[in-house]
């Protein structure tokens, strides 16, 4: 059973300069919990995965039970929720009956370190940047306990659209960009299609009836070539030689915001090494289901500027640039 710790230093993976405040941390003990206990983390995650189309976001549900379930206490414990209708009269009492309940269940919720914990799972390509980052060092294994692995899997899962792909953020429509990254993901962390209608079945139609890979935004494009699922001459350049240029100019990288110009320094040092990690059975099985001709038939040059048209916001100023470059 999962356990949310706070401010606790333990593992050798974890360093702070903050004496661990407000660290959370979920770990994994198989004897932790009674069997009442166990039973209903089972019925709130099923809960959750059967809802997940009509109320989409992560509502922190086990962390809730774990916290109330401290003080021993339950929303059901402070009485019946007052529902006040148009017209109804807002008295005395209800306005305080109101505010003991709010406030009983702000202080169930909040941490013994005083802060109030809480998950940050709105992006929906972030995950997949460290699997693939776990997957190039060849430590998944190490990092990942096998129940971490059915975990992040989880929530892959439940925050897939009903038309099989995956958004930006878990309330988005899908997009070309999360649906490869999610879809590799799963994949490298050892899922299988198993039958005809599930969920990695559903994110390949999607990917392959939007123009397949070839047709992945510029950073999906980058990240699946690093893996080694996409060739390198499929990408427009992104040359660290630019960084060499006087400062003073306005194309300078240094001149970019602050996310865009760390995001674009590495990608040009990957760009610029044509870096491939380790090619495993898994990455030439995604050569092969990731699009609708043999990998070694694909236009590279072609799929340079190939682009799904959902989510499409191409740029002027950019496609200026990779014309300058490719000249």
């Amino acid at each position: 059973m999962w356990r949310l710790k706070i401010g606790e230093g333990r593992g050798p993976w974890m360093q702070t300069v903050s004496d661990f405040h407000g660290r959370q941390v979920w770990e994994y003990d198989p004897d932790a919990g009674t069997e009442e206990e166990r039973s209903k983390v089972e019925q709130l995650r099923r809960e959750f995965t059967e809802n997940r189309f009509r109320r989409r976001e992560s509502q922190d549900l086990l962390m809730r039970m774990q916290l109330t379930g401290q003080k021993h206490l339950h929303a059901d414990d402070m009485g019946a929720a007052t529902k006040i209708e148009d017209g109804d009269e807002v008295t005395e009492e209800r306005l305080r009956e109101s505010l003991r309940r709010a406030l009983g269940w702000m202080s169930a919720l909040q941490a013994e370190d005083g802060h109030w914990p809480g998950d940050f799972s709105g992006i929906m390509y972030i995950m997949p940047f460290w699997i693939f980052a776990l997957h190039i060092t060849g430590s998944i294994d190490v990092v990942l306990s096998k129940e971490h692995r059915r975990e992040i899997c989880r929530h892959i899962y439940n925050h897939q659209n009903e038309d099989g792909g995956w958004g930006f953020n878990i309330l988005d429509e899908s997009a070309m960009f999360s649906t490869c990254l999610n879809y590799t993901a799963l994949r490298l962390l050892g899922e299988v299609q198993q039958e005809e209608n599930d969920g990695l079945a559903k994110g390949r139609a999607w990917i392959l009836s939007h123009g397949t890979a070839t047709a992945a935004p510029q950073w999906a494009k980058i990240l699946l070539s690093v893996i080694g699922v996409y060739d390198w001459r499929g990408n427009n350049p992104v040359v660290p030689e630019l960084w060499l240029v006087p400062r003073f100019l306005p194309i300078h990288p240094g001149r970019f915001w602050c996310f865009t110009r760390i995001t674009y320094m590495s990608i040009a040092f990957l760009y610029g090494k044509k870096f491939i990690g380790p090619i495993t059975p898994t990455i030439l099985e995604l050569r092969e289901e990731l699009y609708s001709l043999p990998y070694v038939q694909i236009d590279w040059s072609k799929a340079r500027n190939s682009c799904a048209k959902v989510r499409h916001h191409p740029s002027l100023t950019f496609n200026h640039y990779h014309y300058s470059i490719n000249i």
